[in-house]
């Protein structure tokens, strides 16, 4: 991170997303002082935080942490607005969770239950369904959007959100959109061929699984370039994520098979999309 002068820091943090930037202006104490300094100068030239006003002495402390304090509903506003409303730097991740939400509202505008729809609705709506998948196969696809109600939209899209801020920054959107649709795929198929019974599957989880996945193989292989204390806390802080909701997924109604095939696809397509060049955090 090249922060020897002015005209290095702007350009360096030109290209971080306003997440991370919010992130570092709000713990600016934890870095050296050139860091919180440049992430602020690029939230106030992007239009994200207002700019510093003229320093008033009169004005005493008290009234200065209560300015402070106004400011933290702006900065959740700004955290809402970067997940849902693509930027250059961070537009791959929104525009899922978009098209996710935007699916669950068209399905509970035409009636459909917002908490518990029908296999039936379902259906119609394009999830995997055995028997129809095979002749259909716009359903590998379409089912990865609709959910069964909107805690299974809110669980799933907390999970994608989070690994946008880890992932999305470092790899670039078009990777990440590819490694999400071609995990989302695999879960599919696999779900598929484990239950010969007859399945009706839905949901997010399989390509966010491949995201788990896909990041993983980064870390493992050392892909990205980070730093032996963040590339342990991000590889057990994933590795809990995934253990977890495996675990979870013993004894509840989840498909873990599809989870298991997301997982796996994302691992086997690291080394193909890393062999192009990754926006390496230093």
């Amino acid at each position: 991170m090249d922060l020897s002068t002015p005209e290095a820091a702007a350009a360096h943090f030109a290209l971080r997303p306003d997440a991370e930037l919010l992130y570092l202006a709000r713990h600016a104490s934890r870095y050296p002082a050139a860091v919180g300094a440049a992430a602020v100068a690029e939230l106030q030239r992007r239009g994200l935080v207002p700019d510093a006003p003229a320093p008033t002495p009169s004005a005493p402390p008290q009234e200065a942490e209560e300015e402070a304090v106004e400011t933290w509903p702006q900065l959740i506003g700004q955290l809402l607005r970067g997940a849902f409303w693509p930027s250059r730097q961070y537009w791959a991740v929104p525009l899922l969770l978009d098209l996710n939400l935007l699916v669950w509202l068209a399905m509970t505008l035409s009636g459909v239950s917002p908490t518990q729809p029908t296999g039936h609705q379902l259906a119609a709506w394009g999830s995997n369904v055995s028997g129809l998948t095979l002749v259909q196969p716009w359903r590998l696809v379409t089912s990865l959007f609709v959910h069964g109600g909107i805690t299974h939209l809110l669980l799933n899209g907390a999970s994608l959100w989070l690994l946008g801020l880890m992932l999305e920054a470092r790899t670039g959107g078009w990777r990440l959109l590819a490694v999400y649709l071609a995990s989302g795929v695999a879960a599919c198929l696999a779900t598929l061929w484990y239950h010969t019974g007859g399945i009706n599957s839905t949901g997010a989880s399989g390509a966010i699984f491949g995201l788990y996945g896909f990041l993983l193989a980064l870390l493992i292989s050392k892909k990205l370039v980070l730093d032996k204390t963040d590339r342990r806390a991000m590889l057990g802080l994933v590795l809990y994520l995934v253990l977890s909701n495996l675990i979870a997924g013993l004894s509840g109604n989840i498909d873990n098979i599809a989870h298991v095939g997301g997982l796996l696809m994302g691992g086997l397509v690291a080394g193909p999309v890393a062999a192009f060049s990754l926006r390496k955090q230093q």
